[in-house]
This record gives C-alpha cells, sequence and structure tokens, in this order.
C-alpha cells in the first residue's frame, strides 16, 4: 500500500495535521479539507504528555515545542481554601517514559504542526465544509478517506452510522483563558484547585504564560450572553486561592471561550468500507482525562505504521480499532471518573493522581507505542 495509497483527510485539528505529517513523511499523497477558513486554535492550552511526545519528535518538532512550550515539574492538587491534596512528580514520569512532557498554548501548537505541513509540501484545503455526498465523492477519488472533524458534528462521523451518534453533555461547563503572571508565582507546577462542583485548573506554559478553566455544574443554555458566564466565572471564583484570582485579574479577554463540555461513548466502529474515523470524531474523551489531544496523536502514529505493513486495507482498518480502542475507552472513562468526583452527587475531593504511582502512570501512557 505504501508510495501509492491517496488518502484524504476531513479536519485540520491535532488528529488530522498530524495524520497529514506522518503520511507525508512515509510517502502517501495527502489531501487536507478543512471547514474553516483557518486552522483552529479553539481551545487555550494542551498539555503533552510523553506519549504524545513520543509522537510528535518523529514529525520533527520536538525542538519547536521545546521551544514555545513549558515544562512542568509537578502536578499539584489543593482544595478550594488552598489547601494541598497531593501532587505528582510529573519529572519523575518523564523519566520513566523516556519522553518530556510540554504544556503550550493552543494556538502555538497548531502553528507549529500547520508550518511542519507546509514545510512538506502539503497545502490545506481550507473554507472547505463537508456533507455526506462530499464523503462519497472522496471515497471514490482517494484509496482512504480519513474523518479527524472533531467530536461535536463529525459529518464522517455521521456517514458511518444510520442512526446519528450524538456527543453526550457531561453536565458541566470550562471557562477557558490565557493569563500573564509574573514569571515564578506557579513555581513551574500545574495547579488544580477542586470544590463542591467545581474546578479551577492554571497550567504554567513559560515567562509567566500559563491557561487556565474554571468549571461548574450548568445547564446549557446558548441563548445566555456569554458576558453573563464571565460575570459569573468572577463570582463563583473570587474567593478562591491567590493563583486563581491572579489568573482572573490578569488575562488575555480575547482568549476566553465557554464551552458545554461533552465527550462519546465508545463506538462499536470506526470504520466502513475505505472511510475511518480518529482523533474526536472517534473518540472524543472530557478534559478530565488530560488525555485528548495525546491519544489523537497516537491515532496518527498507529494509522501509519499500520498502513505501512502491506495488509488490505480493511484488515488495516479493523487491526487500528481494535489495536486502538481498550487505550481510548479507558481515557474516556477516566475523564468520566474525575469529572464524577469533582461535579458528581458525591464530591470526593481526592486527587485522579493519588494512588497510582509515576511508574504505573508511565506504563499507562506508553502503553503501546514502541519503535519498529
Amino acid at each position: 500500500m505504501k508510495n501509492t495509497n491517496r488518502i484524504a483527510i476531513v479536519g485540520a485539528g491535532v488528529a488530522g495535521i498530524a495524520l497529514a505529517i506522518l503520511a507525508t513523511q512515509q510517502g502517501y499523497q495527502v489531501s487536507v479539507y478543512e471547514r474553516d477558513s483557518k486552522v483552529s486554535s479553539i481551545g487555550a492550552g494542551v498539555t503533552l504528555w510523553p506519549n504524545a511526545i513520543f509522537v510528535l519528535q518523529q514529525m520533527g518538532v520536538e525542538k519547536e515545542l521545546k521551544r514555545l512550550g513549558g515544562a512542568p515539574r509537578l502536578m499539584r492538587q489543593f482544595d478550594q481554601f488552598g489547601v494541598w491534596q497531593g501532587e505528582l512528580d510529573i519529572e519523575e514520569v518523564n523519566l520513566l517514559s523516556g519522553f518530556p512532557s510540554i504544556t503550550i498554548l493552543r494556538r502555538d501548537l497548531m502553528g507549529i504542526l500547520a508550518k511542519r505541513l507546509d514545510d512538506l509540501g502539503v497545502k490545506i484545503h481550507l473554507g472547505c465544509p463537508m456533507t455526506a455526498q462530499d464523503i462519497d465523492r472522496l471515497k471514490q477519488e482517494f484509496d482512504v478517506v480519513v474523518g479527524a472533524d472533531g467530536r461535536m458534528n463529525s459529518v464522517v462521523r455521521h456517514t458511518l452510522y444510520a442512526e446519528k451518534v450524538s456527543p453526550r453533555y457531561q453536565g458541566f461547563i470550562n471557562i477557558i483563558g490565557i493569563s500573564q503572571l509574573n514569571e515564578g508565582v506557579l513555581d513551574n507546577a500545574i495547579h488544580d484547585f477542586r470544590g463542591l462542583g467545581e474546578r479551577f485548573g492554571i497550567v504554567p506554559v513559560n515567562n509567566g504564560l500559563c491557561f487556565w478553566a474554571g468549571a461548574w455544574n450548568a445547564d446549557i443554555d446558548k441563548q445566555r450572553p456569554l458576558s453573563t458566564w464571565y460575570d459569573e466565572l468572577h463570582q463563583r471564583f473570587r474567593c478562591w486561592p491567590d493563583p486563581v484570582r491572579n489568573v482572573l485579574k490578569f488575562y488575555d479577554a480575547a482568549s476566553l471561550n465557554r464551552i458545554f463540555v461533552h465527550d462519546l461513548d465508545p463506538l462499536p466502529y470506526w470504520h466502513q468500507d475505505n472511510v475511518v474515523i480518529i482523533g474526536d470524531a472517534a473518540h472524543a474523551s472530557l478534559p478530565t482525562s488530560g488525555q485528548g489531544a495525546c491519544q489523537a496523536l497516537e491515532d496518527a502514529w498507529h494509522f501509519v505504521r499500520l498502513l505501512g505493513e502491506q495488509g488490505e486495507l480493511e484488515s488495516v482498518l479493523t487491526s487500528f480499532y481494535q489495536q486502538r480502542i481498550v487505550k481510548t475507552s479507558s481515557a474516556q472513562a477516566v475523564g468520566r471518573q474525575v469529572a464524577e468526583r469533582v461535579f458528581g452527587t458525591q464530591f470526593e475531593s481526592q486527587s485522579a493522581t493519588l494512588g497510582i504511582s509515576a511508574e504505573q502512570l508511565s506504563l499507562l501512557w506508553m502503553q503501546g507505542l514502541e519503535t519498529q
């Protein structure tokens, strides 16, 4: 299959561009179609754990990631009064995994990936919204059609299922943003504050820059003005510890966004004929999993590796699902478990990282990743 396959990728997010880069590097002819007029940077920032860096290193972008990103040494958890609850030694996880962890603004990550793809000579077709009829056309023109078109409105996923697969609202919202603090305020540690039905996470990047999310239980109300959601953010967290109040004092207003947080139930299959879905289109997890972008990157690596094994396409797509479904379902389950601890009816203050060692976490994240 190598060097002869033409691959159409629908969606220019993390999964889509990563797949385009890896496939192009292996000699495949790739065309990428994006519904928006530019590469999206929705989302304040991303934590790329060692399993993500394993993949990104093979794209040749690790140096640029390190230049623009940060390298947190700890993840610390507190209650809403600032009382320390526990911590995870990220540096130990990195050492055991053999790869670093990098925090980065999403706009910078997408810029790095888009530039790498452009350097490989692949242009993204922007402003190309797809319909089911368009997918049928791509199926005829290309050897493989890959849907990497997101969790909420994946046209490609819709073509695979006679009954529409609807993302599930998990009952809480995220208000996200980017702030500029004095350098050293966060002590190069991810801060996770948890209260009853409320959570505030702060992730340092570099030079005092950080991204954050304030979350609480809420019904979906898309008619409510955004400004009132932001006012509620300030009201809810006005008495929380200093790091929270600092980011709310110094945020970039243009970076604010309100997200009604959805995920997917695990799906029974990801492909039909020569069409397959990857990333959030296939297995969207909650941000509480910490693995959304990481699993999308793993998808891209596994998919290209399997294509290179010269098997029949049906066998490749079946193997891809079988190799990925357990790990992606685990990420989905972990995300829901953490969300239930914070936003569920039975609040539990303990961290999801407590009770699991750095060694166990490393084994979990690096499972299935090995160089050939």
